[in-house]
């Protein structure tokens, strides 16, 4: 069984939109500014982008409030490059768009109750599964409340996050969504679909580090929850010995 490409199928869908003169609305899902920058940079070329800042894993309000405000502080310097038509050294042109933010629920419940008997689990496994579930379910909801034609998520830029895993995840929540508008007609705007990505390729997450730079986004050093938190500070104690 050949795996996929899921950056090759991106394109494709690119190369068909552009064939038809669309410009589609498209609910980017991210988890931090750096992680997103690469990705919008991108995306703004050929879709109406909103971002949808919804992270109930990030489990300490400070963590949260700092993350949500440079996520902000990016998206009004991109749409300042395009007000002012000023992409000297960004990856866009004339084309790029400006964007848009729906700022999500804040309520770490969620998260905790989605990974509940998952919690001794090491990062990357079952408890970050369940995590990708719950975070792409809500997106998938709130595009189609919304009226987005597609959804999307940030997460594939990291090399530490499974594309394939991700990707999945996204479709299942699709699928549940669009069931749930068929039984319940009306209740929602419109089907949505997931767009597949891995936006870590072609040297994606080398050029979300390069505009890290560029704007002086605070980078991080775990996912978002205490979990995470955690077994990074055992990893920093580990390196010392």
């Amino acid at each position: 069984m050949n795996k996929r490409n899921y950056y090759k199928e991106l394109e494709n869908k690119i190369d068909e939109f552009q064939k038809n003169n669309e410009v589609p609305k498209l609910l980017l899902h991210v988890c931090c500014a750096p992680c997103s920058s690469h990705c919008l940079e991108f995306l703004r070329q050929y879709f109406d982008v909103t971002v949808f800042f919804y992270n109930p894993n990030i489990t300490e309000d400070k963590e949260y409030r700092k993350r949500v405000a440079e996520e902000k502080r990016l998206i009004e310097e991109y749409n300042r490059q395009v007000d002012e038509q000023d992409f000297e050294g960004m990856h866009s042109d004339a084309k790029a768009r400006k964007i848009s933010i729906i700022e999500g629920d804040y309520d770490p419940k969620e998260y905790f109750e989605a990974v509940k008997g998952y919690e001794d689990i090491p990062e990357g496994g079952e408890r970050c599964r369940k995590c990708f579930e719950l975070r792409l379910r809500k997106t998938a909801e709130t595009a189609a409340k919304e009226g987005f034609e597609y959804f999307t998520t940030s997460l594939t830029i990291s090399p530490l996050k499974n594309a394939d895993v991700l990707n999945r995840a996204g479709e299942e929540a699709a699928d549940y969504i669009n069931a749930a508008i068929t039984e319940k007609e009306g209740s929602l705007a419109r089907k949505v679909f997931f767009l597949p990505s891995d936006f870590k390729k072609k040297e994606g997450y080398k050029r979300s580090i390069e505009l890290s730079c560029r704007f002086g986004l605070y980078r991080q050093e775990y996912c978002g929850c205490g979990f995470s938190k955690a077994e990074r500070e055992r990893q920093k104690e580990e390196n010392k010995r």
